[in-house]
């Protein structure tokens, strides 16, 4: 059964989202630094594991499974069909989780300071039955040790004194719970499984995750792309922030999902191209005959095929309208042959280029296809004649 997280929203709900999730025993304060950074241009959300910060804690043992679910109901409730997950220690692996078993959730993965498999089991264990008898303000400052460089906590007390409330800020068993879904997790069978374009973060001094840790994740998602800091501990994203921010930028800007005003600049590049080889009255035809079911396909093909591919400076449009026609005869497409077999012969193409097109086509694909193309071609020949003398 799911848990309803809590979760904090910045920035603009149109603009493309940013989820961040963060370490065992932290609350989603920890991502301060990137909250404010990443405001300006993305949709921030910040969450709090089930049984940290403000989020409920039902009574355990958790899986990471069970922890990337409550993820998937968070974006449900928030109708985000995809984020670019950004996680460290145990964010990490819950993003681990659901790039490869929802990667259609994941735009992009970020990993900080993480592990494919947090073995062996037994110190995890130990450390869950320590928090449930002498609770977890025991071990708060033994934590917090781990998260920062020696250097930095001499030179920032109250930078550590802050955490430290953090972590006891989360509830004994909630963090009990989470200990045990890190000691019965092993992703490291699924990494092969992940496609989201990867970005591995390690800080040099971390002594839970450190770099050779780290390795393991990048060699075993492909592609991936993986940065060691220094100075930086576990919390290499507050040791280290404005780093870490910039890698996170570069790496979410790198693989960008469109905006709606790129995708309206698309649509109206791709829509001016199309009328310019099929004309105005075909294209208008097609735009008033859409309906709510077929709209979606008018849309794509005028942002993709009109708006990118024929708009691209590399081959003229006569050359294009030549291909088109090879290819469709090729492939036997009589109706769109047809239709941009019009379309050019509109645009003043040369029979004798048709020709040529399709007795080269015929050589290489096949006469019977050619040969409808012939036809399709002296019938298109023959109409527009007849309307030229009419």
């Amino acid at each position: 059964m799911t848990v309803t997280l809590n979760y904090e929203q910045y920035g603009g709900p149109t603009k493309p989202t940013v989820l961040f999730l963060g370490s065992l025993g932290s609350d989603l304060s920890m991502w301060t630094p990137q909250i404010h950074a990443l405001a300006t241009d993305w949709n921030i959300v910040a969450a709090d594991h089930r049984g940290h910060g403000a989020s409920p804690a039902p009574s355990g043992p958790y899986t990471i499974e069970e922890l990337a679910g409550d993820v998937v109901a968070l974006l449900d409730s928030l109708e985000l069909d995809a984020v670019h997950y950004v996680g460290l220690s145990l964010g990490g692996a819950v993003g681990q989780w659901l790039a490869a078993h929802h990667p259609e959730r994941v735009h992009t993965l970020t990993l900080l300071c993480t592990s494919p498999a947090f073995q062996p089991a037994q110190p995890w264990y130990d450390r869950a039955a320590s928090v449930r008898n002498d609770g977890l303000a025991s071990i708060a400052d033994s934590i917090v040790s781990r998260w920062f460089t020696p250097e930095l906590a001499e030179h920032d007390p109250k930078l550590v004194a802050r955490h430290v409330e953090m972590v006891k800020g989360t509830t004994d068993e909630g963090y009990a719970a989470c200990c045990e879904a890190l000691a019965t997790w092993d992703g490291r069978p699924d990494l092969a499984r992940i496609v989201a374009p990867t970005l591995v973060i390690a800080g040099e001094q971390d002594p839970a995750t450190p770099p050779s840790t780290m390795q393991q994740l990048a060699d075993g998602i492909a592609d991936s792309v993986f940065h060691v800091l220094s100075p930086g501990a576990h919390l290499a994203n507050v040791e280290q922030a404005g780093r870490v921010t910039k890698l996170i930028r570069e790496h979410i800007s790198s693989r960008a999902t469109p905006s709606a005003a790129h995708r309206t600049a698309a649509f109206e590049e791709g829509l001016r191209v199309r009328r310019s080889v099929l004309g105005d009255a075909h294209v208008d035809r097609s735009i008033e005959s859409a309906t709510e079911f077929t709209r979606p396909f008018q849309d794509f093909i005028t942002r993709t095929a009109w708006g990118d591919i024929w708009a691209r400076p590399g081959l003229d449009h006569r050359t294009r309208r030549l291909l088109t026609l090879a290819i469709l005869t090729a492939v036997g497409n009589e109706h769109e042959l047809d239709m941009h077999i019009r379309a050019a012969l509109r645009a003043g193409i040369d029979p004798d280029d048709l020709v040529e097109v399709f007795l080269h086509t015929a050589v290489y694909a096949g006469v019977p296809n050619s040969n409808r193309a012939f036809a399709l071609g002296k019938q298109a020949l023959a109409d527009t004649e007849g309307g030229a003398g009419s």
